[in-house]
């Protein structure tokens, strides 16, 4: 998204305007960040995002007429490649799970430092997925509760090469491009065609399918022989 080195665009969604100005002010520090807009609720962010065209939206999961959930599935209708980062005060399972389900590419708690939240701005804008390390763990283990050994239609384990299920595997962790290079002794460029390779043999669009796809299918790192 962020190709021509411009600033990474944010549209700003919450209904409380406290919070609306401090993330404003958080943000506005960042050379590479730039604030387009607000909403003070989801009912405007369809039409915020049509005129303002932002990178990455912050956005608040409890909101009046339309909460975050159905925001970000109405958004991501429009705008599929859109990086939706939810950020709430609320790390209880059921609202993390929908929010994922909906196709948030992120998910952090408002009492995350502003490093983390500008961390998860400059994740989503390139692509990754970024999860409150928190409350990942308790999300994996919904995803493999509901639906244990199943698989996206069309999806094809056997199609993947041992490069690809290894890089697959990592990407069920949460770990960045930067980090898979690091673990793989590759270079960035090197992941993301893999990855590219990866969503398509899968029929994927993004890292959250493929970390819910890998999980799905038991794709998780191997636990070493002291772990419980």
């Amino acid at each position: 998204m962020n190709a021509e080195n411009r600033p990474i665009r944010v549209l700003l969604v919450d209904d409380h305007t406290l919070v609306r100005q401090g993330l404003r002010q958080l943000l506005g520090v960042e050379p590479d960040i730039q604030v387009v807009g607000e909403a003070a609720d989801g009912a405007e962010v369809l039409d915020r995002v049509r005129e303002l065209q932002p990178d990455v939206i912050l956005m608040d999961i409890n909101m009046p007429v339309v909460d975050g959930v159905a925001a970000t599935r109405q958004v991501l209708k429009e705008f599929p490649d859109m990086g939706i980062i939810i950020l709430s005060m609320y790390r209880q399972d059921q609202y993390v799970f929908e929010a994922v389900r909906a196709g948030a590419r992120g998910y952090l708690l408002k009492s995350a430092r502003a490093a983390e939240v500008t961390a998860a701005i400059r994740a989503v804008a390139n692509g990754a997925a970024l999860i409150d390390p928190t409350i990942a763990g308790n999300l994996l283990k919904e995803f493999q509760r509901l639906a244990p050994g199943s698989s996206l239609p069309g999806a094809r384990l056997e199609q993947l090469t041992e490069r690809e299920t290894e890089i697959l595997r990592l990407v069920s962790t949460g770990a960045s491009n930067k980090e898979i290079a690091a673990a793989l002794y590759l270079s960035e460029k090197t992941v993301k065609n893999y990855l590219s390779t990866i969503f398509k043999k899968l029929q994927l669009n993004d890292r959250v399918q493929a970390a819910t796809y890998a999980v799905r299918q038991g794709i998780t790192p191997e636990r070493s022989p002291d772990q419980p």
